[in-house]
């Protein structure tokens, strides 16, 4: 079988934020690449750079130096009306706090990213109605955000992220809000969809659940890399993880 090309790559990529005189360096040279199909999880404390190189990837943010290429398309490039298009077609999204629309179903949220896209209303009813039922919740398609639980509302974003068929799900914390039980599920859910169906899962977290089932992990410090290891190289234990020994 071929080797799975790289879908996202990112060189030397540095970020900076001036806040009044005091100026943050939230990156520093970044260098990482990343293979279609891959789940990998990007971790480190509070202020580390991770969520600054997530949004790197997901075309949220730009670097103040260096590149970040999707499918080796240099997206600092793209004007404000292809980066929209990549970011609706190629790259799905789940944040912490779901951010569904309060006023529209399950159904209609689900929908929504199609409509933007062109699909008829008939399209996207029925793939969304395929989507909801793929995360367990097509009975409750006509349920409200309010009507559901937090566990029933991130399955309702992780249907609404594969609404396009993208190649990359960027999961923003995924399961921060969720009680220990649901997180658990909600990781399982975004492996089965990563292999069943080849999509790159990105995840920035702390969760140390996410670990059992990434392919990779990179550990983010001070705005670098500070390691990169196989699922194969981690010891997982109860209350506490390390490099396993040779």
């Amino acid at each position: 079988m071929a080797e799975a090309h790289n879908i996202v790559r990112v060189a030397g990529v540095a970020r900076t934020f001036t806040m009044g005189t005091q100026v943050v360096q939230a990156l520093r040279g970044v260098d990482l690449t990343i293979k279609a199909g891959e789940y990998l999880s990007i971790m480190g404390p509070s202020g580390s750079g991770k969520s600054t190189l997530f949004n790197m990837i997901g075309g949220l943010d730009k670097p103040s130096s260096g590149k970040v290429f999707i499918d080796e398309v240099d997206i600092a490039q793209l004007d404000a009306y292809e980066l929209a298009w990549l970011r609706n077609r190629k790259i799905g999204y789940i944040f912490q706090t779901f951010n569904l629309i309060q006023v529209m179903t399950a159904l209609e949220n689900v929908t929504l990213p199609m409509t933007f896209a062109g699909a008829s209303q008939d399209e996207a009813t029925e793939k969304g109605l395929e989507l909801l039922g793929l995360v367990g919740l097509r009975e409750r398609h006509a349920h409200r955000p309010q009507e559901l639980s937090g566990g029933q509302q991130q399955r309702v974003a992780i249907a609404r992220s594969l609404a396009n068929t993208p190649a990359i799900i960027l999961a923003d914390e995924p399961t921060g809000n969720l009680d220990l039980t649901t997180g658990e599920e909600i990781i399982t859910l975004l492996k089965r969809l990563s292999s069943e169906r080849g999509v790159t899962v990105i995840s920035a977290t702390h969760d140390y659940k996410m670990l059992n089932v990434s392919d990779r992990v990179v550990w983010i410090r001070d705005g670098r890399i500070d390691k990169i290891e196989e699922r194969s190289e981690l010891d997982i234990t109860v209350g506490g993880i390390g490099a396993r020994e040779a």
